[in-house]
């Protein structure tokens, strides 16, 4: 596809080139469809927990770090998979979709290749609820897309998005074609099952993470994988490893990114070696964050607290107890947040530090439930909000398959919206918890 056709692929708009590798042009959205949410009832619960999405498809939002709420609060960004019963392939549509939590309507407001069963189409809102951003495919590479839902304008940039900058400024992210590499999911299907594209061995001093203004659309380097991979610590245990960037987080400041580096071995020895960095927003002051081991499986999960300053993570203390752990963007300051309580899942901290969700895998009667947990520092103590039945772990392709919790605060963190899949069908479910805090 190129540039002059930038709307008939998949997305139905008719439009020329806007600039060089920039496309624009404008649709009808989608026509909004009200339906009514309804309350989960079944099991115990300690707060109230609604369905927010219609029965008969199957809902995901992006990750338990992106908030899916606008920046009013009003409307939620989810995404419509077409399928949940085998991995996609490049050319598979899944729908972008907005949800009027007011109104209870939903409408497609664009139709995407570029998806995975865990982060979806990697829908995210600007600084308003006038344009949410995702990412499609053309000309066989991935770049970002935003849509304008007040005027149905939609328009391709130049690079990449992971993760966009608190104030709209630009977005960033490593190349959506490499990052299913290390772990299937999250960024571009592939032509084939299982037939991605991938990088020479070595740190790829020429490739890394791209960052791409959004108001003159220049698309720059910011950071390499060499850049990175210099920064590590510890020489790598064997020869011949392939580094890969995975998740770009931005700090709720917009003044500090977070960033997983991986390495795959040749001979499939020592899992991804996932590492966690920081690095100014110009890609300058790379720091490495404290893990151990350096190589090897090193716990995971690591996000931005909401003060900007220091990062959740669970990983392993004393006696391998995978514990919930805070330090600063620059490694200093850890800390164990509770000795006695468990950590895992996908954690998420509230700014006060009192309370953290997360979600738990229990198997009840031989099905698959996934736990809303509610963790309580100052009293250390940990509750499940409710218990609700979900896809299969267990699955030949659970690694692709699988429908974590995701749990995810409301902007103010007051709400938690979750995923779960009790009648088979993948849903969202959100749970007022003003009660269970205050």
């Amino acid at each position: 596809m190129n540039r002059r056709d930038f709307v008939i692929c998949c997305t139905g708009l008719l439009a020329g080139a806007a600039a060089p590798r920039s496309w624009a042009g404008k649709r009808k959205l989608g026509e909004k469809k009200r339906y009514e949410f309804r309350p989960y009832l079944e099991g115990k619960r300690l707060a109230p927990v609604t369905q927010v999405t219609p029965s008969g498809g199957h809902y995901i939002h992006t990750y338990y770090d992106v908030c899916p709420f606008s920046p009013s609060s009003r409307l939620l960004a989810v995404t419509r998979l077409p399928f949940a019963d085998r991995p996609p392939v490049l050319g598979d549509l899944a729908d972008v979709c907005v949800i009027d939590l007011e109104d209870q309507t939903i409408r497609t407001v664009y139709r995407t290749k570029c998806w995975g069963f865990q982060t979806g189409a990697n829908l995210q809102w600007g600084a308003t609820d006038r344009h949410l951003y995702t990412n499609d495919v053309f000309e066989d590479v991935a770049v970002c897309v935003r849509i304008d839902l007040e005027t149905g304008e939609t328009r391709a940039y130049a690079g990449p998005k992971y993760e966009i900058a608190p104030d709209e400024s630009a977005v960033f992210g490593f190349p959506l074609e490499l990052l299913d590499v290390t772990q299937p999911g999250y960024g571009v299907p592939p032509k084939a099952p299982g037939r991605f594209r991938k990088l020479p061995p070595g740190a790829s001093k020429t490739e890394g993470v791209w960052r791409t203004d959004l108001k003159t659309n220049e698309k720059t380097l910011l950071v390499s994988l060499a850049d990175v991979a210099a920064r590590i610590p510890e020489p790598p245990p064997r020869d011949g490893g392939t580094f890969y960037f995975w998740h770009t987080k931005v700090n709720p400041q917009g003044t500090r990114i977070l960033q997983v580096l991986r390495c795959l071995f040749p001979d499939g020895s020592g899992g991804r070696n996932a590492m966690v960095f920081t690095y100014a927003m110009d890609g300058s002051d790379i720091r490495y964050t404290p893990s151990r081991p350096v190589w090897g499986l090193s716990g995971g999960h690591p996000n931005w607290h909401p003060d900007g300053e220091h990062i959740i993570r669970v990983l392993p203390v004393e006696g391998g107890k995978l514990r919930f752990c805070q330090f600063r963007w620059d490694g200093s300051g850890f800390r164990v947040l509770s000795e006695t309580i468990e950590g895992g899942g996908h954690p998420r901290i509230e700014p006060g530090g009192r309370f953290l969700v997360t979600d738990a895998f229990p198997r009840i009667e031989g099905r698959q439930h996934v736990a809303l947990r509610l963790v309580r520092f100052d009293e250390e103590r940990v509750e499940d909000i409710c218990v609700l039945p979900t896809v299969d772990r267990d699955h030949i392709e659970h690694m692709v398959l699988r429908l974590d919790g995701h749990p995810a605060w409301s902007r103010d963190f007051k709400k938690v919206i979750f995923q779960a899949a009790p009648a088979g069908e993948r849903q969202l479910f959100i749970a007022d918890l003003t009660d269970l805090i205050t």
